[in-house]
């Protein structure tokens, strides 16, 4: 017989073990009884939700020992909760908060018709930064999975069995050395196997001394705030641009200084424009995002001759080169540097799976001892059980056959994607930036607003995010940003048609 999700819950519930023990007052100086104590702490437990429906008790004998008190006044609370009916017993299985508790307890409390509401309290105080984020951070992006979600790849098409087989390895065989602590870079297995996929994949110069393992490309773009920027700090980023790198600036205080994408990427005479003296510089060179560009030669040298005259950092963040289609991947920006100016960030959530939260970054030398000490004041190191597996998969060469294979197929469902939307939608969007990654962005005509499609879309299961929200500033488009990583070529059809038709029963805003 199938469970409903209420039953599904009692049967986990059931299954704890019965050794956790609320906190239950005792004082043996009072008047009280012992009994009457037990009974009015199990009561209010229940009654405040403390404990829960369903949730296995602890034995009278083993209560008794953790109180070290006689375990008669312990039956006695017991027998009077069982007779009210807070507690119900399980044969052969033990005590539990009851199921079906008591009506008045089920129902809420009535409010007086005279009482009045109380008083909204006053908002407490928390950060700026925090504040400005709860304001700034985007709705429609990654609210659900579904049809042309972003950011994740095709899951269901991951070797699983091998990196079981891979887990299962380690599992059977431990090895006490990855059971301490280890050094905050990360595990030097996995730094190693990193550093020669990226001198021979992505043209970038590295030994595996330089590279650090963070726990995602998220972290990797906070530590780079933490070490290189102070409060005020001028910054450039791309406009627009990736919205979680928003917060990130925005919890740092950093004065964000919007810079314009054209088809050639980052314009860079712009920036300085803008501001000739920034701290740093956040770009994503290989494959913009969300416009999709690549970053010219001729505004690359630019960029780097402009860091090295002003001093300034570049964070380079090349979130998904792996994924390009009709020629080789773009050799990373790093590869170009000869002064020790771009911090590389990288990642496996692209490519692997987002819970395994893996990245790497790749540090100047001179700014290795900076990250170390920042990153041991956060969280310390990545966990070093699946860095262990990870380099397992990297160095026996299923990473490498992985990676072949989602290429293949993301160039797949990216035709399928653009076919449908030149079919479906010709006058309506516009494609651009189609030649890499797991997106496209599609933009609409103006007088049109992408928020409004939208959440029309996400009524139609449709998880579209709007291009609108990745500005710092006012938008200059309208767009939807369409994720195809996930979603199969008999999806992406069927999900166009219904794109189609919730922009005509829109017309033309």
């Amino acid at each position: 017989m199938q469970l409903d999700l209420y039953d599904h819950y009692l049967a986990a519930v059931s299954a704890a073990p019965p050794g956790i023990l609320p906190i239950i007052a005792i004082d043996r100086g009072s008047e009280k009884p012992l009994y009457r104590q037990l009974y009015e702490g199990y009561r209010d437990a229940i009654v405040e939700r403390r404990l829960r429906a369903g949730q296995r008790l602890p034995s009278t004998r083993s209560l008794a020992a953790e109180l070290q008190i006689s375990r008669i006044p312990v039956l006695n609370a017991f027998e009077q909760l069982l007779a009210e009916g807070y507690f119900e017993s399980r044969s052969g299985s033990g005590t539990f908060v009851a199921s079906a508790l008591p009506g008045e307890l089920i129902a809420p409390p009535r409010r007086s018709a005279s009482r009045a509401a109380p008083a909204r309290p006053a908002p407490r105080p928390i950060s700026k930064g925090a504040a400005d984020l709860v304001h700034r951070e985007p709705g429609l992006w990654f609210r659900k999975r579904g049809a042309f979600c972003i950011g994740e790849p095709a899951l269901d098409r991951f070797p699983i069995g091998v990196w079981s087989s891979l887990v299962a390895r380690h599992a059977r065989r431990p090895d006490s050395t990855l059971l301490p602590y280890i050094h905050p870079m990360g595990l030097p297995a996995l730094r190693e196997a990193v550093a020669e996929y990226l001198r021979t994949a992505r043209a970038v110069r590295c030994e595996a001394d330089q590279i650090m393992i963070v726990n995602g490309s998220q972290q990797a773009l906070e530590l780079a705030a933490r070490v290189l920027l102070d409060a005020e700090s001028a910054v450039w980023i791309e406009e627009p641009g990736y919205f979680g790198l928003h917060g990130v600036l925005s919890l740092a205080a950093a004065r964000i200084v919007p810079v314009p994408v054209d088809s050639q990427g980052l314009d860079v005479s712009a920036g300085i424009a803008r501001c000739a003296k920034p701290r740093a510089v956040f770009v994503t060179p290989s494959h913009q995002f969300p416009l999709g560009v690549t970053m010219s030669a001729s505004r690359r040298l630019q960029l780097l001759d402009f860091a090295r005259g002003s001093g300034c950092w570049v964070v380079e963040d090349d979130y998904d080169s792996e994924y390009r289609y009709g020629n080789l991947p773009i050799a990373a920006l790093q590869g170009l540097d000869r002064d020790g100016r771009v911090i590389y960030v990288g990642t496996f959530t692209k490519i692997l799976f987002p819970a395994i939260r893996l990245a790497y970054v790749v540090l100047p030398p001179d700014l290795v001892d900076a990250f170390t000490q920042v990153r041991r004041s956060m969280d310390v190191h990545s966990p070093t059980f699946p860095q262990a597996v990870l380099a397992d998969f990297v160095r026996e060469g299923h990473f490498a056959r992985h990676i072949r294979r989602m290429r293949m197929l993301c160039r797949e469902r990216r035709d399928a994607l653009v076919g449908a939307l030149a079919r479906e939608l010709p006058d309506v969007l516009h494609v651009q930036g189609d030649a890499a990654g797991m997106f496209l962005t599609a933009t609409l005509p103006r007088g049109w607003s992408d928020l409004e499609v939208a959440r029309r879309a996400a009524e139609r299961d449709l998880w579209t995010a709007p291009l609108s929200e990745a500005y710092a500033g006012r938008p200059a488009r309208q767009g939807l940003v369409l994720g195809y990583g996930s979603t199969p070529a008999e999806r992406i059809d069927e999900g166009v048609v219904r794109l189609r038709d919730v922009i005509r029963s829109l017309g033309r805003r």
